[in-house]
C-alpha cells in the first residue's frame, strides 16, 4: 500500500526584503491548507505520489501575510545567505532612542527620549509578552516634542535585554520582575511620582500588579488594551506554551512576535517592523525560552483577579486613562467597559477606533492625541 501526502508548495526560511503590506492595509484572509493522505496500491497512482511537493516542516509559520513574503524558500537558498549573514543585515535594525543599562547582574535595554529637565514630567512605558519596546518609539518621540522624559525598557527575558537561563539568576515569576524594575528605575534615577504607561499580557500584566504595589510612585496611570478583568481571555499562544513538550517547539518560533501582534490587530506589519521584532526571536533561543519560563509560571485569572480588585473605587484613588484600540482581536470592548464600572470617578474610558489590541504600534497618532490631553 502506498500513502502519499499533498502539502503547501514549501515557503522560505530565508528573511526577504520583499514588501508585502503596509500597517493601515486590512489583512486578507489566508487560504486553508488541506492535507490529503490517500491509500492505494496502483501505480498510476504512484507516479502522482512522486510529482507531489515534497513535505515542509515549516509551513505551520506561514499562516500570515508578512510571515509569507518573510519565509520564502529559493531554488538556491545558498544564493540568499546563511542565517548569519542575515542577521548581519537586520541585527542594528529597531533601537531607535536605546541603550543598555546594567542594574545589578542583568542588563536591560531602555529606551530614552526627552531630557530629565523636561517641564512636563517623566513617563515610564511598559510593554506586554510577547513583544518590546520598540512599540513606543513613535510615541515615546511624539511626547518628548511636547516637554516629556521618556524611557521604555525591555523586560528582562524581552527585546534586547538579558535572557538569563531559568536557574541562573532570574527565574521569570512576579516578583523578581517586580524587583528588577524598582531597581532599574534607580539605577536611572527616576524621580516619583511619575507617570506610568502599561499595555499587554503577562509582563504587561505585571507592569500593572507593580503599580498596585507601588501607588505613591506614580501621579498617573495610563493603560492600552490589556486584561483587567476575571472575564479577560487568554490568547491561544499562552495556552499553547503551557503544554508540555509543544509549548517548547510552539517558543522556537522565529515569528511569534510578529504573529501576535498581527493576529491582535487587523493590520499586518511592514518588513522593516516585522524585523525588529523577529530579530530577539531569531539570534538565539534565549527569548522563547524566557517566555516559555514566564507563561508557564504566570497565574493568568488570579493575576487579572487581583487587577480587577486592585483598581476598584475602595482601593485606587489616582487618574487613570484607558485607551482601548476597537479591533483588538483578543480582548473585547466589553472589558474595558467592566473595568471602567469598578471605579467610575477614576477610569476615563478613551475609544480608539482603527486600532487593534497595540494601539501605540497601529494609531501611535491617536494614542500621543490622547495622552497630551490626559498627562497635561
Amino acid at each position: 500500500m502506498v500513502f502519499s501526502a499533498v502539502f503547501t508548495p514549501a515557503l522560505n526560511l530565508a528573511i526577504s526584503s520583499t514588501t508585502y503590506c503596509c500597517r493601515r492595509r486590512r489583512t486578507s484572509s489566508t487560504t486553508r491548507r488541506v492535507v490529503t493522505v490517500k491509500a492505494n496500491s496502483t501505480k498510476k497512482d504512484e507516479s502522482k505520489d512522486k510529482d507531489a511537493p515534497a513535505f515542509n516542516p515549516f509551513g505551520f509559520v506561514t499562516d500570515n501575510p508578512s510571515s509569507r513574503s518573510a519565509i520564502q524558500l529559493p531554488e538556491n537558498p545558498a544564493e540568499d545567505g546563511n542565517v548569519g549573514q542575515m542577521l548581519y543585515r537586520i541585527e542594528d535594525k529597531g533601537k531607535e532612542y536605546g541603550s543598555y543599562v546594567k542594574s545589578g547582574k542583568l542588563r536591560w535595554f531602555v529606551r530614552e527620549t526627552g531630557s530629565a529637565n523636561g517641564r512636563r514630567g517623566t513617563i515610564i512605558f511598559l510593554h506586554g509578552a510577547p513583544t518590546q519596546s520598540f512599540s513606543y518609539r513613535v510615541v515615546m518621540s511624539q511626547l518628548s516634542d511636547a516637554g516629556f522624559h521618556c524611557f521604555a525598557p525591555d523586560w528582562i527575558g524581552f527585546g534586547f535585554s538579558d535572557k538569563p537561563q531559568p536557574g541562573y539568576g532570574f527565574n521569570y515569576t512576579e516578583k523578581e520582575f517586580h524587583d528588577a524594575l524598582d531597581k532599574l528605575l534607580e539605577v536611572l534615577g527616576v524621580k516619583s511620582p511619575f507617570f506610568l504607561v502599561v499595555q499587554g499580557f503577562l509582563v504587561g500584566s505585571y507592569g500593572l500588579t507593580w503599580a498596585l504595589k507601588n501607588s505613591s510612585k506614580i501621579s498617573k496611570l495610563a493603560i492600552l488594551n490589556s486584561p483587567l478583568t476575571d472575564s479577560s481571555p487568554i490568547p491561544g499562544l499562552f495556552q499553547k506554551l503551557r503544554i508540555p513538550l509543544y509549548g517548547e517547539f510552539t517558543s522556537q518560533n522565529a515569528i511569534i512576535a510578529e504573529r501576535f501582534i498581527e493576529g491582535g490587530s487587523p493590520y499586518v506589519l511592514k518588513n522593516e517592523k516585522a524585523d525588529v521584532y523577529r530579530l530577539p526571536y531569531l539570534a538565539s533561543s534565549g527569548p522563547g525560552f524566557a517566555l516559555l519560563e514566564a507563561a508557564r509560571k504566570a497565574n493568568f485569572k488570579g493575576t487579572f483577579s487581583e487587577i480587577a480588585a486592585g483598581f476598584a473605587t475602595d482601593r485606587w484613588d489616582k487618574p487613570i486613562l484607558l485607551a482601548w484600540g476597537l479591533s483588538d482581536k483578543y480582548l473585547p470592548q466589553s472589558v474595558a467597559e467592566q473595568f471602567q464600572k469598578g471605579n467610575p470617578a477614576q477610569i476615563q474610558l478613551k475609544l480608539i477606533e482603527g486600532a487593534g489590541h497595540m494601539p501605540q504600534e497601529d494609531w501611535p497618532e491617536k494614542v500621543v492625541d490622547t495622552f497630551r490631553v490626559f498627562f497635561f
